[in-house]
């Protein structure tokens, strides 16, 4: 019998170690001393217990706690990551959270949160606020508290992400519409691809181009100089998701540059193109080759290649037409994800970023 798969650990977002952070500096305060751990509800409802990794007295009479931000069993970049709160008490009422070292500050419009102020969702606004009220009614206190969030490692983490694309500066976001990190879930990239296409969006850009990944969004930007940075937006695997975010964004104009291996498997109507998700079969291709070229043998060769690329240098020089049909499907499939309001173009690059095909006007991808 072969092995169990492993089942992946779930983790808790920087927000709900923001919010933990903050319920033990409070804690600190209010008791004199350090709990080893604290429990927050999450936005779900749920409560969960986390550790303190330190938490200290200064000398001004505030407290500052960290949590060590555990991802599970997710590709975060945040994991392992030190989140503080520094936090005084103050006569009074009300829950005042500013951000501190390591957290973006926010230049752009079009975020959930506007201009100016620090990087810290609504949804870990509430959790921090929640938390530091519990931590006060259990223990019979009501006062104002200050809360600094700060990431020690913050403005390093954020280079490895897309934060100075959006407009966020200086350090990492504070986010979390849950409290909860699911392995190798989609919320992180979604939520990205939603911000980077508000942006753009508040931007007045006059069109959004949706990218695979960097290198594709390298020759999309080198084909269009004269489009904003926020212009470009890359989605991923998520071609779905991508293109009904746009659409629900009220994003007029949306084009859509890829390599050809997963324009492939966007022509085939496919909502995630992700090799794990989506096998890539070249039966369609093959199927496609013969309608168009009426040349069965090269069908049939096309259809025993191993790669994507492999049928690409059998189609590319001789064969436009089949390269044609897969954009054209691509830009198809696009349609039926986006619907009806916006205006799509479909662009195929070739491995060396050449254009293979564009549905816009002339097809010699300018606009």
């Amino acid at each position: 019998m072969g092995k169990r798969a492993r089942t992946l650990r779930s983790g808790f977002t920087t927000g709900t170690a923001a919010a933990a952070a903050a319920k033990g500096a409070v804690l600190r305060l209010v008791l004199g001393r350090t709990p080893a751990a604290v429990e927050v509800e999450l936005l779900t409802g749920a409560r969960l217990r986390i550790p303190l990794h330190s938490c200290r007295l200064d000398p001004d009479g505030s407290a500052a706690c960290t949590v060590v931000k555990d991802a599970g069993d997710d590709p975060d970049v945040t994991h392992g990551a030190e989140i503080g709160a520094r936090v005084r008490l103050l006569p009074g009422s009300g829950v005042r959270i500013s951000g501190g070292p390591g957290v973006g500050r926010v230049t752009k419009p079009g975020l959930d949160v506007p201009p100016g102020e620090p990087a810290i969702n609504p949804g870990p606004r509430r959790m921090i606020t929640a938390a530091v009220g519990e931590a006060l009614h259990d223990h019979g206190r009501a006062q104002a508290v200050e809360i600094e969030v700060f990431v020690p490692a913050g403005e390093e983490i954020a280079r490895r992400t897309l934060n100075a694309r959006l407009g966020i500066l200086g350090g990492i976001s504070i986010l979390g519409t849950t409290g909860i990190v699911r392995p190798l879930s989609h919320e992180a990239f979604t939520a990205t691809i939603r911000a980077a296409l508000s942006v753009a969006a508040a931007a007045g850009a006059a069109r959004a181009v949706l990218t695979t990944g960097r290198r594709s969004e390298r020759f999309a930007q080198a084909l269009w100089p004269e489009l904003p940075p926020e212009a470009f937006v890359q989605i991923g695997d998520y071609f779905e998701n991508g293109l009904a975010t746009a659409a629900a964004l009220g994003l007029g104009r949306v084009t859509v540059a890829a390599f050809f291996g997963k324009a492939v498997k966007m022509a085939q109507g496919a909502a995630h193109t992700h090799a794990g998700r989506v096998e890539l079969t070249l039966d369609p291709l093959a199927e496609w080759t013969r309608e168009a070229t009426g040349v069965p043998a090269l069908a049939a060769a096309v259809r025993g290649c191993n790669t994507a690329r492999e049928a690409f240098g059998l189609l590319a020089a001789d064969h436009p037409a089949v390269i044609a049909e897969v954009g054209r499907r691509m830009r198809a499939a696009a349609g039926r994800f986006a619907g009806p309001a916006l205006e799509l173009r479909a662009v195929i690059f070739d491995f060396e970023g050449r254009v293979a095909f564009d549905s816009g006007p002339g097809g010699d991808g300018h606009a």
